[in-house]
């Protein structure tokens, strides 16, 4: 993992318009008050250790992340809460969407799992695997690199 000395983000204090609830999408299978942290293999680039965790405030992202993180087992969702600061997730903010429409962040800091959502509803199998054609295509472009 980077050195975190070298990375300031740009932090909650500072986003009087950013407030939860928050969710993050995974297939771990976790508890309330379980730390979900940064470090683990990237769900979008192969061999990538990731530098930051991230969540989002749209359930709807969420599912996103639940359906297309990488392992076995169901997605899940869950309500989180971060610990320290974060800041929007450059690769979405900006870069392929303008502002933060789908409210996603990123931290270097632990994520506190509140509770688990239970009751969310999947995309169309058609609308999955278009998703994923197009994340292997970026990938083969060449053009799915992570900014982490």
């Amino acid at each position: 993992m980077d050195d975190d000395s070298a990375h300031i983000p740009v932090t909650f204090e500072h986003y009087d318009h950013v407030s939860g609830p928050f969710y993050h999408g995974t297939k771990a299978d976790v508890e309330p008050g379980d730390l979900l942290v940064p470090g683990h293999g990237s769900n979008f680039e192969d061999g990538r250790v990731s530098n930051n965790i991230y969540f989002t405030g749209t359930l709807d992202a969420a599912i996103w992340g639940a359906e297309l993180a990488r392992g076995e087992g169901a997605g899940r969702v869950y309500t989180v809460e971060p610990t320290g600061p974060f800041e929007d997730d450059p690769n979405l903010t900006n870069k392929r969407f303008p502002g933060n429409p789908t409210r996603s962040y990123r931290t270097r800091k632990p994520l506190r799992v509140v509770s688990e959502v239970k009751d969310w509803q999947g995309h169309p199998p058609d609308v999955l695997q278009a998703m994923r054609d197009h994340l292997a295509e970026m990938e083969r472009q060449g053009l799915a690199t992570i900014d982490d």
